[in-house]
């Protein structure tokens, strides 16, 4: 205890504390984490993908694949470093999967000044670390949204599974935008409090 205490700030000493607890089943250790880092990993992803809603989906998801794998957390450096490195490798992932995935065909062509010319085309298969990440979020999502209210589950399919988009998600079932954007909402709040309150929901 006493090289820990050399080593890390009050602060950091704290969270080990609470991590030893919520391993240990301690529920309000796990609330208190998230109540501590939920708003600075949030302001982290909104710097990165610049938009509200998938800032607070990808929070969501990185204090889920934290807290799954507490028992694995070794004091070797801060809990905020290891947290903050999940939240931006989920991010990242998350940003190259939004990303145009291309494929450079040359063509037998040249343009004006004799320079081959080769063209872009889309290719939209994942490859497979791609889809087994994507496997992984729909393995998570799908715990939380089974213990969701029935009116909930299908709208955070939707959003979640089948990746439409708020519009879209309007569309599909007739309703405001301002409703499903309301109620998707409410629908990430119910999951933080599972992800918060219940350890066996992750």
């Amino acid at each position: 205890m006493e090289e820990l205490e050399s080593r890390f700030s009050p602060k950091a000493l704290e969270d080990f504390a609470l991590i030893d607890r919520a391993v240990g089943g301690d529920e309000k250790a796990y609330a208190r984490l998230l109540g501590r880092y939920k708003r600075p990993v949030y302001h982290m992803i909104l710097k990165m993908v610049r938009n509200v809603d998938d800032a607070e989906d990808l929070t969501i998801e990185s204090f889920a694949k934290s807290f799954r794998s507490l028992h694995r957390f070794k004091k070797d450096f801060t809990f905020s470093t290891w947290l903050f490195r999940i939240a931006t490798n989920n991010t990242i992932d998350f940003i190259r999967k939004k990303k145009l995935n291309t494929l450079s065909i040359e063509n037998t062509f040249t343009d004006d000044d004799g320079q081959s010319v080769s063209i872009d085309v889309e290719d939209d298969n994942l490859n497979p670390q791609e889809e087994a990440i994507r496997q992984q979020k729909a393995e998570l999502i799908r715990i939380f949204v089974d213990k969701l209210p029935p009116k909930y589950q299908k709208l955070v399919r939707l959003r979640y599974f089948h990746e439409l988009s708020y519009e879209e998600i309007a569309v599909e079932l007739d309703a405001p935008l301002g409703t499903v954007k309301a109620q998707l909402h409410r629908a990430r709040e119910l999951m933080f409090e599972m992800v918060r309150n219940k350890r066996d929901h992750i």
